[in-house]
């Protein structure tokens, strides 16, 4: 039997679109563009679900069993209807792996058993909601713009129980002085987690000297620096857009956040600027997974006697 080879309705289709006579004739980037986007490279562009995905689920084949003891205990991460990927069974999306990943890095070095916490900028929760299905915290503050905690008031009052939600306060910045607001009251453990890096650097440091007063350690996770590189989003929101971005954090250094030693190399400016004062000390350190350009870091106030 005289065999068949030839190419599929397919094939014969992209050839015509993408293989043209022309398209061989510059290999200067052909790499980064539709030949190879069908060759041998799904299109960044119009595959970002396909690549979240797939980034996900290699991350889940990193997970510890604590990690999924961890999003175990936290029921109801489905709310929202996330873009999961199921790993032996269990869903799980990347805003939730990323938290089970801060909690576990958080509780290396602090004692989360009964604490009081404060986490500036929460986002819609989930770094609240994995903490407080995992501990028996005693209150949890929530101090943020009222417009994002439309957001988290709501989304925590769906996915805590009564007695979870209980422990919750909100602050909003609206309502006038932080500082004042949190008057008399102490927390064992200040968390922010890419926040810092959107504010005025006056903002940062007003937040910073009121953990230092009123924290006795501090979870931060943020970039270490800005980028400019068009190709990652295109510069989609517009130069103003960019501008402002360039202008927030104390960290506004461009740089390559592809480049590992790039990155390695801004980390102990990324430490100092973080340091909520001269006594406190960073006690753990580590590049925050799967970013590449964010760091994370727990401080401790110093003990009388140098301890940490």
């Amino acid at each position: 039997m005289t065999g068949v080879y030839r190419a599929s309705r397919q094939w014969e289709r992209i050839t015509r679109h993408w293989f043209t006579e022309d398209a061989a004739v510059d290999l200067s980037h052909f790499k980064s563009e539709r030949p190879n986007h069908k060759m041998s490279l799904w299109d960044p562009e119009v595959n970002g679900v396909r690549y979240l995905k797939t980034l996900v689920h290699n991350l889940a084949t990193t997970l510890d069993p604590d990690d999924w003891a961890r999003l175990r205990r936290t029921a109801r991460r489905e709310v929202g209807d996330p873009v999961v990927v199921r790993w032996h069974g269990m869903p799980i999306c990347l805003d939730y792996l990323q938290a089970t990943l801060e909690v576990g890095f958080i509780e290396r070095s602090i004692d989360l058993r009964g604490a009081r916490v404060l986490e500036i900028g929460a986002g819609y929760g989930r770094t609240c909601h994995t903490l407080l299905s995992n501990y028996d915290v005693a209150a949890y503050y929530i101090v943020d713009l009222r417009s994002t905690m439309r957001f988290s008031r709501r989304y925590l009052r769906v996915v805590l129980d009564d007695a979870q939600f209980a422990k919750l306060r909100f602050v909003p910045v609206e309502d006038g002085d932080v500082g004042l607001a949190l008057s008399g009251s102490d927390f064992d453990l200040g968390i922010n987690i890419n926040s810092f890096a959107e504010m005025t650097p006056e903002t940062v440091r007003c937040y910073l000297d009121l953990i230092d007063r009123r924290c006795a350690a501090l979870y931060v996770k943020n970039p270490v620096g800005k980028y400019q590189d068009r190709s990652l989003d295109g510069h989609v929101e517009g130069d103003e857009a960019r501008w402002r971005a360039m202008e927030t954090g104390p960290l506004r250094q461009v740089l390559d956040i592809h480049d590992n030693q790039a990155v390695r190399a801004a980390v102990p400016g990324f430490l100092a600027a973080y340091r909520p004062g001269p006594d406190w000390r960073d006690v753990n350190d580590a590049w925050a997974v799967p970013w590449s350009f964010y760091w994370q870091a727990v401080y401790r106030r110093k003990r009388p006697g140098g301890g940490g």
